[in-house]
């Protein structure tokens, strides 16, 4: 369904984009909502804070009282971790959240990107062209694809290609995603542009803006960047600010990986 914008071109009504959002996780060991409150007290200074959160609990909830209760302290939630709140949360129209380490399924678009398009169809093309033994190089080569320039905001989703190589300078405002492979960019990003992908991320250049790997629960994804200078840095959901990062990191050739029970682990790449 379209919307028509004027005589001459309609828009969606709608469309799906992704986009990095920040939020805490709230583990809950008890369902106790007066011992929970107690310890808002504690945590909390005030009740205007307006924190998105998740709810993992180890233990049965009555939701619908700690979704209030929660409310009733400032806190935003918007879904569970999967378990045992599962039917709780489907009833109240909350988003239910896989656990550590698995992986987010993406909404796919129905058409293929035209770039994409554009590598099968060459793909094609030289498999007819040469039958013999030099088929599955060809296939190799054609699982990789450059784009020059990109909107802000685009989502860019495939169903085959590993990687996606990115060449321009990636300026303030504007968000790479990638999702189904790699994410390569050969040139900086600024500061307030941000870089996400499902897998691995590297960068080429000087990154100062958001870098994200294993945005949808990859612990084994990992972040490369030759100028490492980030106002945040991500990996499988456990994410770090800028001025949380070790000092000796900044401006270095770094390797930033998740490591279970330890966090983000930040290794300068070319130290001896």
């Amino acid at each position: 369904m379209t919307v028509s914008a004027n005589d001459n071109q309609t828009v969606p009504a709608l469309a799906f984009y992704g986009k990095m959002l920040t939020f805490s996780r709230v583990q809950f060991s008890t369902n106790d909502l007066a011992v929970i409150e107690a310890q808002l007290t504690e945590t909390l200074s005030n009740k205007s804070s307006n924190i998105p959160i998740l709810i993992d609990s180890d233990v049965e909830q009555d939701l619908s009282a700690l979704v209030e209760l929660l409310w009733a302290w400032g806190l935003q939630p918007i879904g569970v971790v999967t378990g045992m709140l599962d039917a709780q949360a489907r009833e109240q129209r909350l988003a239910i959240f896989p656990a550590d380490g698995k992986r987010i399924e993406r909404i796919l678009p129905s058409k293929k990107p035209p770039t994409q398009q554009v590598a099968e169809n060459n793909n094609t093309e030289a498999v007819d062209a040469n039958s013999d033994d030099s088929t599955s190089t060809t296939s190799e080569t054609a699982t990789e694809t450059t784009l020059s320039s990109m909107p802000t905001e685009t989502l860019v989703s495939t169903q085959h290609i590993t990687s996606l190589i990115y060449d321009q300078m990636l300026r303030s405002g504007q968000s790479l995603n990638h999702v189904g492979g790699d994410l390569i960019l050969t040139n900086s990003i600024n500061s307030g542009a941000e870089a996400i992908t499902d897998n691995s991320l590297h960068v080429y250049g000087r990154a100062q803006g958001r870098l994200v790997a294993g945005a949808t629960g990859d612990k084994d994804a990992r972040i490369f960047c030759q100028v490492f200078n980030p106002s945040l840095v991500s990996v499988a959901g456990t994410y770090c600010l800028r001025d949380n990062l070790p000092e000796h990191v900044i401006d270095k050739s770094v390797q930033v990986k998740f490591v279970e029970g330890e966090g983000l682990v930040f290794t300068v790449m070319d130290e001896t």
